[in-house]
Parts: C-alpha cells; structure tokens; sequence
C-alpha cells in the first residue's frame, strides 16, 4: 500500500479507522468526542464527591487558603502529568519525567551560580536539558526500537546520575525572580505555581485539540501501524512526543527548584509514579488513543486533594499511602473493565457498571480512612486544646520511629493533639505537609528537614502565620526557629572516626555513605572525613553510598569486599547500614574488621552488645522527640516566642560513643 503525502492526511480519521471506528463526519464531532469534559465525566464526578465529603468530615478544608494550598501542591504533579499525556496517548510510557525534573533544577540551578549567567538563560538552559533528554528517549524508542518503558527507565538513571554529578550530591541555592515564582502571588492571593498550572494545562489542551501534532498522538496511539500506513511520519512524531514530556518535566523541575529556593539532586524522586497515575484516573488508556487535558488536570487534582484531605483528617502516613494506592488501583482497573466492555469504542465511562463500582469502592475506603481519623482525633483529646504538627523526614528508618515514639510518649503525657507526617525523604512532600499544618492552625510545628535549604521556604509560611517552629535534628538554613533540638551530625562523625582509629590501628578501611544529597549524610561524612586525616596510618580505600539501607549496604558491601578483601573497618552512616554489613561480612564481623554505625538505635545497640558492630555513636531519639515536644508546648503558652526575629539557641542532646562494655 502507498502511503498517503503527510499534508493530505487527517490523523483523526487516521486513529478512528484504527479503533474499528467510523471516521467522525466533521473535524468538530471528533473534538467533541476526544476532548469534552464529558469524556471526563466519571473523574470530575469522583472528584465532586471527594470534595464534598472532605468538606463534610473537615472544617478546614473548604477555605480559600486551603483550597490554594491543594493548587499549589497539585502543581508540579499535574505539570510532569500533562507531559506524561502525550505519551500515554500515543501509546508509550515514560518513567524518566521525575529525574528529568531534578536534573533541569540542577542544571538551572548550576548554571545560574556556578557559571553566573542571568537567571532567565540558566532558565532556559534547564529547559533545553529536559528536551535533549526527551529527545534522546525518543531516538532510543524510534531508531534503536528499544520499548519505551526500558528507555526511559534508562534515562531515568542516567538524568539522576547527572544530576548528582553536576551538584556534586548537593542543593544549589535558588534566588532572584525564579524564588519568587515558586513562592509570590499575583495580586496578593493567586500563587504563581496555580499560575504556572493554568497556563500548561493550556498549552496541553491546545497542542492536543488544535496542532496536527496532537490529532497525530490519537492516530499512533490507536494504531502506530495504521497511522504509518496513512501517511504520519510515526518515528517523527514519536520523538516530538518524548521531546515535548521532557519540555514538561523541566518546567515542573524549575517550578520546585523555585518553590523549595533549591535545587536538590534527589528531586522528583518517584513522581513519575504520580504523573501516571494522575493520567490514568484522568480517564486516559495505557493502551494509547485516548486521553484529554481536563482530565489529566483532574486526575492531579484528585491526587492533591486526597492527600491534603487525609493531612487534615489526620490520617496515618502509612494509612495515606493504602488509600492512594487503592485509588490508582481503581482506575486502572476501571480503565480495563471500560475498554473490555465498550471494545475501545469510548463509550460514556459514567454509563459503564464499572465506573460505579470503582466509584463505590474508592467511596468506601475513604470513609474507612476518615473513620478511622475521627476514632483517632476522639481518642487524642478532640479537636480541643493544643494542636502540635510534627513533620519527620521519613518513618522508613528505625531512628526516626524512634523519635516519633518519644514524641507521642511526650505528647500523651502533656495531654496535647499530635499529628505526624512521614515525607519520605522528599523535600516537596515535606513542604505540603507543613502548609496543611498551616492551613489547620496548629498550635506549634516540629520540623525534621528532609534538607536544611529546602525547608527555608515552609519555616518562613509558618514565621508569616505566627506559628512558632521547633527544628528537630537539623536546623533550617534561614527562617526563624524557636530552638533547634539536636545532636551535632559533624560531630559524631568525628567520634565515629575517633573511634574506628583505635578499634583499627592501621590499615584500610571502607566507609558507608548515606544518601546522596542529604544534610544528614553530608554532615556526618564531613566530620569523619576532617577527623580520619589526622589519622595517618588509616587509609580510606572505598567510600560508596548506601542510601541509609541495610539491603543497599549488603549489596555495596559485598562489592566492595570484592576489590579490597583485606580492609580492617568499616564506618556505616547509619545503624541500617551497619547491619547491612554485618551480614556481608559473615564472621568477620566486628572481629577481624571492625564496625562503627551511627545512630543508636535499638537495632544498632543489640548488635553491639552482640560484637558483630564494635560500637555505635547514639543520639538518643527518643529524648530528641520528647524534648522536641516539651519545648514546643512551652512555645505555644509565649506569646513572643512566634513574633522572634532571630532563632533561638540550639538544645542539644549529647551523643556518645556506645561499645559493648558500656552495655
């Protein structure tokens, strides 16, 4: 068969021939049928439902400074989904959006300072690099036939590792016109990241409904072979595809980078996940073909709500994550049930049984969830009395478990409401957690920085609203803190060197970083690496990060030991980490080499009192978190302790060396 020229063909006729369709009689019935928010219908009425039912089980949710907090927080979501749009419509994945987004901040961010050119180039810059890497993927799809989810989960890898290399694992401060983007307001009350939102949900719908580019994504989408035949340049397209994701990625990148006045390395770590999702309970197919810009918006939308609704319930972090997953479960199930029964022919999903029992089931679980909060909320006291939000880097580390136990010990005794929430390690989600605590009007703020940089912005939010903010473990690098309960990470680096120089004498060792581009990690690998030097007789022979995981550092460990079987220690930045060690070493574990963790968890300490770790420099985590909660209550009751101009001084909680003859 000849194909038809390219200028003579209608892309829409194209992909409705390809679904066994017949061709729309006019180009207006096919915008109708592929972009009217009736296509969305099932979606918009989810989310109808979702917002009245939060506004029923919570006061705070349906105000005007909460419902900006919800735009904000579904922005950079729904910036990296409406890239992921196009692919997905035209039959494809691509999982690389998130590191794509943290290499254009870094790339931003180090053009910007490092090479000192104006903001608005580096800016650019950012942006070029997300469409040379979307290119890239587009080329690996199109020319090397690779299948798109191996291809970007390449170059999922490969934007990460560049960004670590470009930072050096560390956050580049962001200022100017561009720190203002992620934090000013139009007019005094329209923030610019709901700004940013409107205007790509825009230019999505536009280059979806008005450009031969878009009408080309349903055609491959409904079938890549019958769109070739017809006429579509399909490799061509399929690279403006990528290209395009990648455009929409660095703005999301720039877009945190701006809202954190950071740029970290480790940024958008996993968001990939979410823009899918937010793409697929907007109604679109992984099958391609189908898909639309309202919907993607309020499949992000949806995304952000929950979450915020579930901050406000106080709902469990680990409950949150049940629910969300549950709700991505449904719609993609629902997305199966609606093409088996309607055979691709985009019937109305509100006609469909299957919408309603997905419906039905998301329903219920979200009155579990809030159920569960309210038994909760009765259990602590009400709504009464004093409120207090602590915000914890992550609950996926012993030590921080810990801290949370000390806390809610501290808590009960005091008769005060705590709330926790978990960020896992991720500075944007810690930033949503603490608006929600802003948006609740909590009493006081606990604050565990994911980092010190990224948090400035969300300490300044609650200085703004006259909520006193307590640091805990590590201080925010600007904003104003009542105090800073902590032990000195840079410190116990050096007695962790200390120590490991007299355990060893002499010899090789190896060291087991944290994860990269964490104040935690860089601060204790600072204070060891300043103290080992003035060991001579030490000689660092491997230093590999382990991301804080004992699984990791197993792996790590193992090939390490591979190229230098004779090491006599081992420094973990962590007792996860030591642990992993242990178990690579064998035997040889805390006899014939040498092991110091860090942390002092209960872990930590029975492997010590065990002689598999030789010692353990402890920071006491339940006494951090308790006394973080005494000092935030006493916050509360002084009226002058939010009105401060200047931080306080820092509370310290010694940490020591613990061996096995101290147990």
């Amino acid at each position: 068969m000849r194909a038809v020229p390219e200028n003579n063909t209608d892309p829409a006729r194209a992909g409705a021939s390809a679904a066994g369709e017949q061709p729309p009689s006019s180009r207006g019935g096919w915008w109708r049928r592929v972009t009217s928010v009736r296509a969305a219908g099932g979606p918009l009425a989810a989310l109808v439902a979702l917002v009245v039912l939060l506004a029923l089980l919570s006061g705070d949710f349906l105000t005007t400074n909460n419902l900006l907090n919800v735009g904000v927080q579904a922005a950079v979501t729904a910036v990296l989904a409406f890239g992921m749009t196009f692919v997905i419509v035209s039959g494809g994945i691509d999982l690389s959006v998130g590191s794509i987004a943290g290499l254009s901040g870094i790339v931003t961010g180090w053009t910007a300072t490092t090479a000192g050119v104006p903001m608005w180039l580096a800016v650019l810059a950012g942006m070029a690099s997300g469409v040379l890497a979307g290119v890239v993927s587009g080329i690996l799809v199109t020319a090397g036939r690779m299948p798109p989810f191996i291809a970007t989960l390449a170059m999922l890898s490969v934007a990460r590792g560049l960004a670590l290399v470009i930072a050096d694992g560390r956050p580049i401060p962001v200022d100017g016109w561009v720190a203002t983007l992620g934090s000013g307001e139009l007019f005094g009350f329209l923030p610019y990241p709901v700004l940013v939102l409107i205007a790509a949900a825009i230019a999505t719908g536009l280059i979806l409904r008005r450009t031969y580019a878009g009408r080309a994504m349903y055609a491959i989408g409904g079938n890549a072979e019958a769109a070739r035949l017809s006429g579509i340049r399909v490799n061509r397209q399929q690279v403006l595809v990528y290209a395009l994701s990648g455009l929409f990625a660095a703005v999301a990148g720039i877009l945190l980078a701006a809202r954190l006045a950071s740029a970290q390395p480790e940024a958008g770590t996993g968001y990939e996940l979410d823009a899918i999702a937010a793409v697929v309970i907007g109604g679109a197919s992984l099958s391609g073909g189908v898909g639309t810009a309202v919907g993607t918006l309020i499949g992000a939308l949806i995304l952000a709500i929950l979450r915020n609704g579930l901050n406000l319930l106080d709902v469990s972090a680990f409950w949150q994550q049940v629910v969300i997953g549950a709700v991505i479960a449904a719609a993609v199930l629902f997305d199966t049930l609606r093409r088996r029964r309607t055979g691709g022919k985009g019937a109305g999903p509100l006609r469909s049984p299957a919408v309603r029992k997905a419906a039905a089931a998301v329903l219920a679980l979200l009155v579990v969830a809030a159920g569960w909060a309210i038994v909760d909320r009765q259990r602590g006291g009400g709504a009464s009395g004093t409120r207090i939000a602590l915000s914890l880097s992550t609950l996926n580390n012993p030590f921080f478990v810990d801290v949370r136990e000390g806390a809610q010990d501290e808590a009960d005794r005091l008769g005060v409401r705590l709330t926790v929430t978990d960020a896992g390690s991720d500075p944007s989600r810690q930033a949503n957690d603490i608006q929600n605590a802003i948006a609740r009007g909590v009493d006081a703020i606990v604050v565990n920085p994911v980092d010190s940089d990224a948090v400035v912005p969300s300490v300044q939010a609650a200085n703004a609203a006259g909520i006193p903010v307590i640091a805990l473990d590590r201080a925010p690098s600007g904003g104003v803190v009542v105090t800073t309960v902590a032990s000195d990470n840079v410190e116990g680096g050096r007695l962790a060197a200390r120590q490991l120089a007299e355990l060893v004498g002499t010899g090789p060792v190896a060291v087991l970083e944290g994860k990269p581009g964490t104040s935690a990690a860089r601060d204790r690998q600072a204070g060891f690496d300043e103290e080992i030097t003035r060991h001579p007789g030490i000689t660092v022979v491997a230093s590999q990060p382990a991301d804080f995981d004992r699984t990791k550092a197993l792996d790590v460990m193992s090939n390490v030991l591979q190229s230098n079987p004779d090491i006599r220690g081992v420094f973990a930045a962590n007792d996860e980490m030591a642990l992993g060690a242990v178990k690579a070493l064998g035997p040889r574990a805390g006899g014939q080499i040498k092991i110091v963790g860090f942390d002092g968890t209960p872990d930590g300490l029975a492997a010590v009192e065990a002689g598999t770790v030789n010692a353990d420099v402890a920071q006491q985590p339940t006494v951090l978190g308790g006394d973080a909660m005494r000092l935030a209550v006493e916050a509360t009751g002084d009226s002058e302790a939010a009105d401060t101009s200047e931080s306080g001084a820092v509370h310290s909680v010694p940490v020591r060396v613990v061996t096995a003859r101290d147990n």
